[in-house]
């Protein structure tokens, strides 16, 4: 995945060109955004996973975490862990497997619907997503390999692009605080 050494020319820049060259000029725009967008996250993921090993997580296995950990209680439905992940149920369910077996999370009856179950972070599991997120926060978000300013901006082309494919709505306007 990430290179020793870089290398002497933009392997993106040089498909770009192949892609004019074959008469694909039309899409040669789009394949370069599309492959730079993958390759980043290769980039980014790479990091964040060497950051998570010596903690024994994978990025999954942390996002159910830190998302139990950002609840008030600790604890929220199988469902509701898919749905703000945006992962397939099998996902989180295996996710959830692993964590339950390593005893940072629990399973329990969910108190009104009986075919539905709850995670629940336990005291284990809410010690290490606390010094995993230390460990990311300082190791790779603090920093993420682009100025404040360019941050700003992919963030804000980015999240049109997933608005505009229905990742989700933009918030109604909230009324002005008194």
């Amino acid at each position: 995945m990430a290179q020793l050494r870089p290398l002497p020319v933009d392997p993106l820049a040089e498909a770009k060109r192949q892609w004019v060259a074959h008469g694909w000029t039309d899409a040669a725009d789009g394949m370069t955004v599309v492959i730079s967008v993958m390759r980043a996250q290769q980039l980014l993921l790479a990091r964040v996973e060497a950051t998570l090993k010596p903690f024994e997580l994978s990025f999954a296995r942390y996002e159910v975490l830190r998302l139990l950990a950002f609840s008030r209680s600790g604890r929220l439905p199988l469902s509701s862990v898919v749905a703000r992940l945006q992962v397939h149920a099998t996902t989180v369910t295996s996710t959830s497997d692993r964590l339950v077996r390593d005893g940072l999370i629990v399973r329990e009856p969910h108190p009104h619907d009986g075919r539905a179950a709850l995670l629940a972070l336990t005291d284990a599991g809410r010690e290490l997503v606390e010094r995993a997120t230390t460990a990311l926060n300082s190791e790779v978000f603090a920093a993420p390999g682009i100025s404040r300013d360019d941050a700003a901006d992919l963030v804000g082309i980015v999240a049109r692009l997933r608005r505009d494919a229905g990742d989700f709505t933009d918030p109604r306007p909230q009324p002005a605080p008194l």
